[in-house]
């Protein structure tokens, strides 16, 4: 049974940071119009996180599309660019000052993956899109708040998350 229809918004940009800082802005305006409010946070995060990446490593162009779909229970974030080479996840040492991206999307979502997509690919991540009373919002956004952070140099996956390439 579909407790809601599927919800769908698509922002074309070019990855740079004066865009990434209106995406967000973007990304917040749609959830609260959906009431997802206790999504903003995370997928905030985790878009500001796929753009730094579009912007540090794609080629030959910054030109890329943002993606939210809830579909029944499941916001899923993805973000397509122009450059065919797939991003991997690694463990940063704890003096580097970037390359932990992926393990913060690991980390925030229920699930994230990467495929190809011609041209180019779309690396993606969900996380649970039920509606949520206050109390169960504050909740859910204080899940992820310092998980990430605990555990620098280790695979910050819990078991119970996925991560598909495909």
């Amino acid at each position: 049974m579909i407790r809601q229809p599927s919800r769908h918004c698509t922002v074309e940009l070019q990855a740079v940071p004066a865009r990434i800082g209106h995406v967000r802005g973007i990304v917040s305006a749609q959830l609260r119009h959906w009431h997802l409010d206790a999504l903003i946070d995370p997928a905030s995060l985790g878009v500001t996180e796929l753009l730094a990446n579009v912007h540090r490593h794609a080629r030959p162009s910054k030109q890329c599309t943002v993606e939210l779909c809830v579909l029944l229970d499941q916001l899923t974030v993805s973000v397509h660019d122009l450059d065919p080479r797939l991003p991997r996840l690694r463990t940063a040492d704890s003096w580097e000052t970037s390359g932990r991206g992926l393990a913060l999307i690991a980390a925030l979502s229920e699930s994230w993956g990467v495929r190809p997509h011609a041209p180019g690919k779309v690396v993606w991540f969900t996380l649970p899109a039920l509606t949520t009373a206050p109390e169960g919002a504050r909740a859910l956004r204080t899940h992820w708040d310092t998980a990430p952070l605990q555990e620098v140099g280790t695979d910050p996956r819990p078991r119970n998350r996925s991560a598909r390439v495909g």
